[in-house]
């Protein structure tokens, strides 16, 4: 890429906007601060007047959340790196949709990995960035997060949570099988969806498996206990997982 990406900084904190800007300037030669902000009203104006390629944008902010700024650019040319000092739902949903954010107090080697991947992604001219805003807008609107983004070898693919019967482990990828007969390879480890999905209907059964529970047909207790799945498949149950299973599916709603 021949020229730099050019940056705007929005944060309330006037020492974390100062903190920023010395990283760019120090570590990432491939991004150009035009413009810093210090709240929504006063970031909405230096995006419409500056144009950026890429916002640096805080979460939490005086009379307004970064989600308040970037519903004012229902079409947006630019990438977002999220800011944040909070891990709630917010981060939930920003997980959920596969959209970049830094925890504060700011890591120096998380903040230059996630301007590569948003400078490599620019110059591969990869798309799927705006459409991952678009996802991240809708699961804000919802007490769950609806649509899950995961990188797949085409791209990107959203798919609705209820729709997975299970997820299993191949050593660093993870097999999703949806419903309709459906395979997808996704690269990543099943301990990060485990961790995403956790608190809705998902149980990690065994090792190498997080099992939809309201897909389960029956539970088989022979040789250590075996859970017959809506797609014929047979997953085995870690012989310590079994009674928090079979509490589980007690109190299943389904």
């Amino acid at each position: 890429m021949n020229r730099r990406l050019k940056t705007i900084i929005v944060d309330d904190e006037q020492d974390a906007v100062g903190f920023i800007d010395s990283i760019i300037g120090e570590y990432c030669k491939s991004l150009v601060v035009v413009g810093t902000a210090h709240n929504v009203l006063q970031g909405v104006a230096e995006i419409n007047e500056k144009k950026p390629d890429l916002v640096f944008l805080d979460v939490e902010m005086p009379n307004g959340t970064g989600f308040d700024l970037l519903a004012q650019f229902p079409e947006k040319d630019f990438d977002v790196i999220f800011i944040t000092a909070f891990n709630h739902y917010a981060i939930k949903a920003i997980k959920f949709s596969a959209v970049d954010y830094i925890l504060k107090p700011i890591n120096i080697n998380e903040f230059i990995e996630s301007v590569d991947r948003v400078v490599r992604k620019r110059s591969e001219r990869v798309t799927g960035g705006n459409e991952n805003l678009r996802v991240l807008m809708e699961n804000l609107r919802s007490s769950l997060p609806t649509r899950l983004a995961i990188p797949t070898a085409d791209g990107m693919e959203y798919l609705n949570p209820k729709d997975i019967i299970r997820i299993e482990a191949d050593r660093s990828y993870s097999w999703f099988y949806m419903t309709g007969n459906r395979k997808i390879l996704v690269s990543k480890h099943l301990k990060e969806f485990q961790e995403l999905l956790g608190d809705r209907s998902f149980f990690r059964a065994h090792n190498s498996h997080l099992i939809n529970l309201k897909y389960v047909r029956k539970f088989i207790r022979k040789e250590g206990g075996y859970i017959e799945m809506a797609d014929n498949e047979m997953i085995p149950v870690s012989r310590n997982r079994k009674d928090l299973f079979l509490a589980h599916m007690a109190k299943f709603k389904g």
